[in-house]
Formats: structure tokens, sequence, C-alpha cells
């Protein structure tokens, strides 16, 4: 068989990601939300690697509003693909065939796939798949990604159609289609394959990205502007909206026929949404979710489970065998405590917290797999929205739980430069998985039964991001009116345990090939670093011999002092947090093992932090590295999507900013009311920042008011 390429298109959240997954055998990522593909992937078929498939982003139609949209359509116009596979969910088909309306007019072969034929079953609905490929001049075909149903069937559709001649369908009355021949005839030049139809229907739409893409020359566009006046005279429209009402009625006329036993009334999903996106009860809905989730995650990932991995796992078998392996085989001592107390205490210490990590993605995955999770950017919507910030914002936010550096990425399909601009600012301001592990720290040894510590730094992200929005709304660089948020609601379903487990061991990991790769490498720097004095002689760490580590943490500990950990290590670990948000934790595990001059001595990780923080220094040092620069892979993420070095140097001096001046607040203000400190001169410091805020959040926006004078002015 000749080598031959398949493209994927369709709606987002009809089920591409997961029908591309299970033809290549690949492991994207797959949510029950939209928007999870925002660039291509492709992959060969499992069964045949002669078969190349091409995913691409979910979209709504051809037109070049959105990044996912101008990705798809130019890969569909350059490349050429041999055959399209129009995925359609089958539950919602009249929304899905206003895409396939637009891809046959593309004179590329077209094969229907109606997914999610089981749902449609259970509902006691028909299609009729036979007057269906009547009405497209298609082959279509009834599938489950889900349940891996009528993929075969699919496949061989594709093969039997891929050398295929296709004559584009004409779905437009006479009048329009008398246009469209009109237009094909302007010009002589254009050649984009079998596209020449549908060039000719974006032109009477006035697309200008396509008027540019074929270069028209000056008579040739004249020409053009003299049918498109007399069409929009015609028909007292635009030329957009003549096309856009041409093919909804076309779709109309279809799903008359082919639906039968349509049911009626509202679904279970709309039912569930009646509750959960009440606007009353949404907000309380979805905090008793995030607390209860943060909750188990520490109480089962940490109490139960991380005491045995720290503990027995990691400190007794593995330290433990390690050292009398090595010990018995007369390893050098230092050796012995590079490999103890360096890699595998370093390591272990970020590994130690991995139950906590499983059972937080674990949870979240089942959340995204039900539905719920696009509901919470519905419902933060309402409260962005009356800051001036955009729903559309919070998408990216939700990703950047798992990792920062997805959920920064998946800014680009947000189609205001400013708002993308200030999203990327704010995107990494939520726990991520590395951030989770400083949580389950204090929450084993400065938070013991303190239920709430977890969903409060949560919740800390989302109003650090709206205190953000709200400043930076109000500057000229990110002025403007919130993008316009419109989201498609999917519908609940029960979540497929093979999915959950899939995404959350996608996660893992990454966060383990991290602690194998970056941590490692950096948890050998810290240890030779603690093991060198500053004479440069080589030692074991002592009271007596001070590291070149303490040196370092001692250099930057005047600057954490005000925010109340002005102790060398954990200045030290805020700083090579910067690398990544591990090595927070394994900085404490490296030095642990091994002592540390600071006052008390405990050979265990959490007794260690115990002794070193309050509770207010605690919360003052886990939101400082919670809102400070993520690390450095989301640090080259923001510098590829800001496409601007002033614009990552803006970022990033931002997030250390904010995260200074909200963690001197927090201890200093903490340390008066809740330790019974004395007043001091970084009180007052903290009550000026405290009063610059309040007059950035709360003083009129120039930008509205010069609106205002403006739009009086018309009137």
């Amino acid at each position: 068989m000749s080598k031959f390429t398949i493209a994927l298109a369709g709606n987002p959240n009809s089920g591409k990601t997961t029908l591309f997954n299970l033809l290549t055998g690949s492991e994207q990522y797959v949510g029950n939300w939209p928007g999870v593909t925002v660039e291509r992937k492709e992959g060969l078929y499992k069964k045949d690697k002669e078969i190349n498939i091409v995913d691409l982003p979910g979209i709504y139609s051809l037109s070049p509003y959105t990044l996912e949209e101008v990705v798809s359509r130019d890969y569909l116009i350059d490349e050429n693909p041999d055959v399209i596979i129009n995925i359609l969910d089958a539950t919602n088909l009249e929304r899905n065939l206003y895409l396939t309306t637009q891809l046959m007019e593309l004179g590329i072969p077209v094969v229907i796939a109606l997914n999610m034929m089981d749902l449609v079953d259970k509902t006691g609905e028909k299609i009729l798949t036979n007057e269906l490929e009547d009405h497209l001049k298609c082959k279509v075909v009834k599938i489950s990604a889900l349940k891996k149903t009528g993929i075969d069937e699919l496949i061989e559709a594709c093969e039997k159609v891929k050398d295929d001649k296709v004559e584009p369908l004409k779905i437009f009355n006479e009048s329009i289609e008398k246009y469209i021949e009109d237009i094909k005839n302007i010009s002589t030049k254009v050649d984009y394959h079998n596209s020449i139809r549908w060039i000719a229907v974006k032109l009477l739409e006035n697309d200008e990205k396509i008027i540019e893409k074929i270069g028209l020359d000056d008579s040739e566009k004249n020409k053009l502007n003299g049918l498109l006046n007399k069409f929009e005279d015609e028909f007292d429209d635009d030329g957009e909206g003549v096309i856009t009402d041409g093919r909804y009625n076309f779709v109309s006329n279809i799903t008359k026929h082919i639906i039968k036993n349509k049911r009626s009334g509202l679904s279970t999903s709309d039912k569930i949404d009646r509750i959960v996106t009440n606007r009353f009860l949404a907000i309380p809905i979805f905090a008793v979710f995030m607390f209860a989730i943060y909750y188990i995650s520490i109480k089962i990932g940490n109490d139960i489970l991380g005491e045995w991995v720290n503990g027995t796992l990691i400190e007794e078998i593995i330290q433990g065998g390690a050292e009398n392996l090595l010990v018995g085989w007369g390893v050098s001592a230092w050796l012995v405590s590079l490999i103890v107390n360096g890699i595998i205490g370093g390591v272990g210490a970020v590994l130690g917290f991995l139950p906590v990590i499983a059972v937080l993605y674990f949870f979240i995955a089942i959340l995204e797999d039900i539905g719920y999770m696009a509901r919470i950017a519905f419902i933060l919507d309402r409260i962005f929205r009356k800051f001036g910030l955009s729903g559309k914002s919070f998408i990216p936010i939700l990703i950047g739980i798992g990792c920062s550096v997805p959920g920064i990425m998946a800014t680009r399909t947000i189609e205001s430069d400013k708002d993308r601009r200030m999203t990327i600012v704010v995107a990494s301001f939520m726990p991520c998985g590395a951030k989770s592990e400083i949580i389950a720290l204090f929450a084993a040894s400065v938070f013991v039964g303190k239920w709430w510590f977890a969903p409060i730094c949560y919740f800390a992200g989302i109003a650090a991001v709206i205190v953000s929005g709200i400043i930076l709304k109000k500057t000229s660089r990110f002025a403007g009116e919130a993008a316009p948020f419109v989201m498609e609601l999917p519908s609940y379903h029960m979540p497929k345990l093979g999915n959950v487990l899939r995404v959350t061991w996608q996660r893992i990991k990454a966060f383990i090939i991290k602690a194998g790769t970056i941590i490692l490498v950096a948890t050998i720097a810290i240890w030779f670093l603690q093991n060198i004095s500053t004479s440069g002689e080589f030692a074991e760490f002592s009271a007596e011999s001070h590291s070149l580590l303490e040196a370092i943490g001692k250099f930057f500990a005047p600057i954490f002092k005000p925010l109340g950990f002005g102790n060398w290590l954990a200045a030290v670990s805020s700083v090579v947090g910067l690398i990544a948000k591990e090595m927070v934790v394994s900085t404490y595990g490296v030095v642990a093992g091994v002592g540390a001059d600071l006052t008390f001595e405990s050979p265990d990780m959490i007794q260690f932090a115990s002794l070193a923080f309050t509770t207010v220094s605690a919360m003052s040092f886990m939101i400082f590295n919670q809102l400070n620069i993520p690390c450095f892979a989301a640090v080259g993420a923001i510098r590829q999507e800001m496409k601007s070095g002033k614009w990552t140097a803006f970022a990033l001096i931002y997030q250390m900013v904010f995260a200074y001046t909200i963690s001197l607040m927090i201890y200093q203000f903490g340390s008066v009311l809740i330790l019974g400190n004395d007043f001091t001169i970084w009180t007052g410091v903290a009550l000026v920042i405290l009063a610059v805020y309040i007059f950035l959040l709360f003083r009129p926006d120039k930008n509205k008011i010069d609106k205002r004078k403006l739009s009086r002015s018309i009137d």
C-alpha cells in the first residue's frame, strides 16, 4: 500500500484526540473540555505504518478568528492531506455539521466519523446514515472512540476513497451559486489543489487573509469588490452573514430528515448544570470540591501513604540498604554520603511526596473526565468579568495545575494579545505538582492537622490571579475589553478509569522524569556545595566547617529576613527553587541528611522543617514560592509565547515583586496579629505596600473614563 495521510478534523471535544490515541497508540492528553489540542500532532497508524495520522486542533469553522482555526485551515489548504476524517459528536449533530459543509468544499475526500454513537443509542435516537451519505455525498461510519468500535471500518473507508477525485459539495441556492461561479472566474492564477470552490466562497465572505494569500492584483481586486457590493446589495447583508445563513439552512434541513426519535426536554447534563452553575450555588460547590480534593490528597497521600514511602521505603529500605551495601563493599565515606544523602536523599525527598501528587492528579483527572473542569471556567468567568477579565484566561490557568509549562503554552488560544500576555504573567500562580510538594511538606510538619492549609494555597492562587488582573488591566499595556468567552459545555459522563489513570500516569511520569534528570543533577550539585567549605576544603559538613552552600544562603538570607525565613537554608532553597520548585524540598532533603548549623539538628526532613518555621513564616515561605518565578522550563515557555525579551523580563520581574510584597505583608501582619510580635519598621513598610495595592486596585480606570467621555461627546 502506498503511503497516505489522514487529517482528523472536528469541533472541540468531539473525540478527535481520543481517536488519534486509539489509531496511533499515542498518549496525547485527553480532557472532557474544549481546547485540549492547541497545535497539530502527527503519528503513524499502529496497524499500518504507511498511514500518517494528523490530529488538528478542534475548530467550529475554517474562519481565521482563533489560532486553532488558523492552524487547521492552513494545514488543510497548504498540506493537502489525502483524506479528512471529520469527527462529529453524534449527540449534537446539528452544531457539528456546520464545519462539515466547509470541509466538503475543499475538494479533499472526506469520511464522516459519527462518534459517541454509544451515547446516542442509550437515548433511543436513530441517525439514518444512508440518508446522511446521500446529502453529503461521502461515506459515513458510526464509531465510538471510547468503546473502540467501528475503527477498522473507518480506516477501510479512508483507504477506499483516498485516490478519489472529489466534486466539492454545493449547498447554496442558485442565486448564491451564481456569484460563487463568477468569483471563481475572476482569476486564473489561483491554484490551491482542489480547493478552488472553498477559496471562492471565502472571497465572497471578504476573507482578508485569503485575499492576501492568493495574491490578487489590483484589477482582480476591483472586480471582486464590484461583485461583493452587488452581492451584499441583493441580499441586504454582508457576505459572511449570507454564507453563514446558507450553511445553517442546509444543516437544519438535513437534521430534520436524518434524526428520528429525537429526545425533547432537559438532558441529564442540563439538569445537573442547573445546580452546579447556579449563580448562588456554583461558587460554594466549587469551593467544596477543591477543599475536598486537597484534603483527601494530603490525608491519603501524606498521612497514610506518605509516612510509609518516606519512612519505610526511602529511609529504611532504600537509603539504609544502599548504605549497608556500599559500606560492605568498602566504598569511601564521601561517596557513600554522596549516594545515600545526596542522590537518594535529595531525589527521595522529591519522590517521597509522590503519593500526594498522584492522589491530587487522580482526582483532578476525574473532574476533567466527567466534564466539571469546563464548568469551573464558566463559573469563574462571572467573577472575572466583573473585574474586566475573561474566563478564557482561566483555561490555561486550570491546565497549569498539572504543570505550568502546558498552561503557559495554552495561552496561544487567546485572541487578544493584551489578554494573552496578561494570562502568561499570572498563569503560574496556581499550585502545580512541584509546588504541591512544598504544600505537602508543610502540611506534614508545620500545619499538622490543619485541613484548611492546602485548599487555602489553591484559593490564594485564584485571588492572586484576580488581584494581578485588576492591577494590570488598569495599565495602558493591558487595557481593553475582556476577550469574549464563548465555551461549549460538554455533556457529563461517568469517568472512565482507563482514561483517568492514563492522564494521571502521564503527569506522574513527567514528574518522575524530571526528578531523575534535572533534580538528580541539581541534588548532586547541592551535596557538593554542602560538603565543600568556604576555604575550598572537602569535608563532610560540620558546625566548625562552613560550607559553600551555607555561604550562598547567608548571602541571600538578609533579602528574605523581612519575609520571616531569613535562615540560610530557607534562603538558598528559595533561590535554587528557581531552577525547579522540586528543588525546594530536595535541598531540605539533602541538608537534613548531613546535618546543618541552624541551632537544631534532625535527620528527619519533616522535623527539620517544623523546627525551622512558625505557622506564619511557613505560610509566607509557601506563598512566596507559589507566586514567584516557577522554574527554568516555565521561563522558557514564557519566552517562547511572549516572543519578546522585554515582555519576558516584565513577566519575571512582576512575578518576583508580587511574590515578595505579598509574602512580606503575610509575615509582618501575621507576626503582629497572630504571634504577638512588636511593631517594626518592616511592619510599617508592609502597611505602605498594602496602601499601594489598595490604591492600584480601586483607582479609577483611566481607559474606561476616556471611553465614557468619548461616548458622551458622540452623543
